[in-house]
């Protein structure tokens, strides 16, 4: 996927008592997405990847429409390649991080015979730095590392697009401040369109080329983190980037 291909979407839907209205687009690069609990910053990646049923909208990523309310166009989830990274990373505690890497490509229907798979799963885990730990368990691995292991399986099987859902607050202060800069390096040669959710300053400012504060369903600023400390819409946006400039 070339640098300039990128994830656009504008989508309206009720979500229990939450009525989301939002417009969203991740070029340049990656966009995180910032707001109060319950503003429906969840709910928004689970529009994106499908889960959640949209009212009305639509979702392109490099040009493919995923979903076209207004055409009848829905692209089911396991056939839109937006690959998910929750908090809690989600890998299987009884299988070691290849095979856990592996599973995303059984999942995928790629036609890669068994022994590729496992070739593809190793030389991620390498690209990430883990190739000596790949034979082992989620148990024994740090929490860093099981953050690798997570972006390795969601990177297996060539998602169109890349989703965060506060990717670092299952980490350690030490443990994140060192995979946060992993991360954002990372973020910035991959080249895929990507979306990150947190609710952390320190993270929100190392990740994001632009960020998107969403408010009670409805998107209430977008910009840089320069544009959003020098002009805050909002009560919120004050605080959020005092809470980075006191941060230790």
């Amino acid at each position: 996927m070339s640098a300039r291909e990128h994830l656009t979407a504008r989508l309206t839907a009720r979500v229990g008592a939450l009525s989301l209205d939002v417009a969203l687009d991740t070029a340049p690069g990656t966009l995180v997405v910032i707001g109060p609990n319950g503003a429906g910053k969840t709910s928004l990646l689970s529009l994106l990847l499908g889960v959640l049923p949209a009212e009305s909208g639509r979702i392109e990523v490099g040009g493919r429409a995923l979903l076209d309310t207004s055409a009848g166009l829905l692209v089911p989830p396991e056939e839109r390649r937006l690959a998910y990274v929750p908090q809690d990373y989600a890998l299987f505690p009884h299988l070691s991080a290849r095979r856990n890497v592996e599973f995303a490509l059984d999942c995928a229907a790629t036609g890669l015979a068994r022994g590729a798979r496992s070739a593809r799963a190793t030389a991620l885990l390498a690209e990430l730095g883990l190739e000596a730990l790949a034979a082992r368990r989620p148990a024994a691995l740090s929490g860093g590392e099981k953050q690798r292991v997570a972006l390795a399986r969601a990177l297996a099987a060539s998602p169109r697009a890349l989703l965060f859902d506060e990717p670092l607050a299952a980490l350690d202060v030490h443990a994140r401040a060192e995979v946060r800069a992993f991360l954002a390096a990372y973020l910035a040669r991959v080249a895929l369109p990507t979306i990150v959710v947190t609710h952390d300053a320190r993270d929100a400012r190392a990740l994001a080329d632009r960020l998107l504060v969403l408010e009670a369903g409805r998107v209430t600023q977008t910009g840089t983190w320069d544009e959003l400390r020098s002009r805050p819409a909002s009560r919120f946006v004050e605080r959020f980037v005092e809470d980075d400039a006191v941060a230790v």
